[in-house]
């Protein structure tokens, strides 16, 4: 009777790592096709012109994407200044304000609900709150509708990460008569810096590839612009413009914006795990 209880776990261990081990591979090969696609169609428009030039009108080749690489850039950076600061302080009131506390509790409560709303809802939002308002589309509407995606996922990896690090450090530092702020700053954000890196990266990358919230509150401009008034470029709606249009340069023009947008959230990935890495070696 035993053995054939034992033999009847093992089997079931068996089947279930078989099943998962298919998954993992059935979604490694659709990302690698992903990935092997977007090399091979947006390798062809990856050139000078592309990061220097304006597009060309349609049906004429060449062109670029210089103005939606420069307003991508400009609502990501305006995004990140006003989500991270204060997504990072929530993730501290949580973990080392806040423990126990009802109002903790909410504010993570809501963290998770925001965390899993879609992001045209918040496009939405932020169209009724400030593009009605201001009577236009303008890119400080698109970088708050950026910074509210990045909010809940940088406080909950804050939170995360500062849970982490040992009490023994806190109390070590808090018996030596240390301010509570100070211990904070200098001691459990030290400890905690890997994962906190990781966190903003990963609301970068969140936020790098969104196009919904930006159509209702940037929108898109196919020229050259540097105000933040008035619709802004930006890389993702220019893909789903350009990608959805008749013209063959058009098409490709989407395509190379497309492998910029991945291969970028790549580099900074690599990037911070090499500073990390130095840093802890130092």
């Amino acid at each position: 009777m035993i053995a054939r209880s034992l033999l009847r776990r093992k089997l079931c261990n068996y089947t279930i790592n078989g099943i998962a081990g298919l998954a993992s591979l059935v979604g490694l090969f659709f990302l690698a096709w992903i990935l092997v696609e977007i090399l091979a169609r947006g390798g062809k428009a990856i050139n000078w012109s592309f990061f220097t030039e304006l597009p060309s009108p349609a049906g004429v080749e060449g062109g670029g994407l210089v103005h939606a690489i420069y307003g991508t850039f400009v609502l990501t950076v305006l995004a990140t200044l006003l989500g991270v600061p204060v997504g990072m302080l929530a993730g501290v009131y949580l973990a080392e304000f806040g423990m126990g506390t009802r109002l903790a509790a909410l504010v993570r409560f809501f963290s998770n609900i925001l965390m899993g709303t879609p992001s045209i809802i918040v496009g939405v939002f932020v169209y009724t709150l400030l593009v009605i308002p201001m009577q236009g589309f303008s890119g400080y509407a698109g970088a708050v509708a950026l910074a509210i995606l990045m909010l809940p996922l940088v406080a909950r990896t804050t939170e995360d990460m500062l849970n982490l690090v040992p009490n023994q450090l806190r109390e070590a530092a808090l018996g030596l008569g240390a301010p509570r702020w100070r211990v904070t700053l200098q001691i459990v954000f030290r400890e905690a810096r890997s994962g906190l890196l990781t966190g903003v990266l990963l609301a970068v990358a969140r936020i790098s590839g969104e196009t919904a919230p930006l159509l209702f509150t940037a929108l898109n401009y196919n020229f050259w612009k540097t105000s933040l008034q008035g619709p802004m470029p930006n890389l993702t709606v220019t893909i789903y413009n350009y990608a959805m249009s008749p013209f063959e340069n058009w098409q490709q023009l989407a395509w190379g914006g497309a492998l910029l947008i991945t291969v970028s959230v790549l580099l900074l990935t690599v990037l911070a795990r090499f500073c990390v890495r130095g840093r802890k070696g130092s």
